[in-house]
């Protein structure tokens, strides 16, 4: 009996290869398309129009400015100041999240019995939007008075505190209402990589005589490092482009004491009316966030290797 030639089958699997890749491409196509158009697009405007003057309130300055707005943010006060709150904002609200949000899932891994209960709460903060969630914290929270953290700041013997209405107050409001929403993110993430962790080291530290700081420090931290690394690395990104809860709680108030720079970039371009320096804005804090995830993605794979 002969065997028919192995060219033949060659040319057969590399054309279902062929056609399998094009029905491949012909299905991802419309959701490509939908991703250029709602991102790529968009991205290349802004990037082309942080280098024109388009002014609303003076539209016969309108035309190509080069560098200049990048030029004005470097001397712009506003903007550092932004810079600045940005940075405590993201570093702090990030810093709450893993801290508390690690306790918590220490906690309840010792109860095994009632993990579901834990996980179905520590959603609903997750689920509302932040634009509720910075509404409920400013008329039902903080609002002086009745609010319900004055309530109980009164009632410990403190006095009332206008906690959306005075500098320092606002800015750890919004640091507040936003590890409220997102702690239990980091609490979910960390509770599911400490229940993946093997107990026979626990068993065989035990033996060794070591007392549970020495084994949260030396097996439970390096083994899970990776999920802390990533949350870390998500939630910066999230901070970093905060708007909506802090728009609705204080609305960058009062005066600048709580705009980060995505607030102040949605406020040159939409209260301001100046769409040429609030798209440099937004291509800094763009610039920015690259620049921060890439350096997390770096320190990542630099612990892994």
């Amino acid at each position: 009996m002969q065997l028919p030639p192995k060219v033949g089958i060659g040319r057969q699997r590399s054309g279902l290869f062929t056609g399998e890749r094009g029905f491949a491409l012909l299905m991802v196509s419309p959701g490509l398309l939908v991703l250029i158009l709602t991102t790529t697009f968009p991205l290349a405007y802004l990037i082309w129009s942080s280098f024109q003057n388009i002014n609303l309130a003076m539209p016969f300055l309108d035309g190509f400015a080069g560098l200049d707005n990048y030029r004005n943010m470097m001397s712009d006060g506003r903007y550092w100041h932004a810079q600045q709150l940005t940075a405590i904002y993201t570093i702090s609200s990030v810093f709450l999240q893993i801290a508390i949000g690690l306790g918590l899932a220490l906690l309840v891994m010792q109860i095994p019995a009632g993990q579901w209960l834990f996980r179905i709460m520590a959603i609903l903060p997750i689920v509302l939007a932040p634009v509720v969630v910075g509404l409920f914290w400013r008329t039902l929270m903080l609002a002086p008075e009745f609010g319900i953290v004055d309530f109980i700041v009164r009632v410990l013997g403190f006095g009332s505190v206008n906690w959306l209405g005075s500098p320092t107050p606002a800015l750890i409001s919004v640091i507040i209402i936003h590890t409220w929403q997102w702690t239990p993110f980091a609490f979910l993430v960390l509770l599911a990589s400490l229940a993946s962790l093997p107990p026979d080291i626990y068993e065989a530290a035990r033996i060794d005589k070591a007392n549970a700081f020495q084994r949260f420090i030396h097996i439970t931290l390096p083994l899970i490092r990776p999920a802390i690394i990533i949350v870390v690395i998500m939630r910066s990104m999230i901070a970093l482009s905060a708007f909506a809860a802090i728009f609705a709680a204080t609305g960058g108030g009062p005066g600048t004491a709580s705009e980060i720079l995505n607030l102040y970039a949605y406020k040159t371009s939409f209260v301001e009316l100046n769409f040429g320096y609030g798209s440099a804005l937004a291509v800094s804090l763009l610039i920015i966030t690259l620049g921060v995830s890439g350096i997390l993605f770096h320190l990542r794979t630099a612990k892994r290797n």
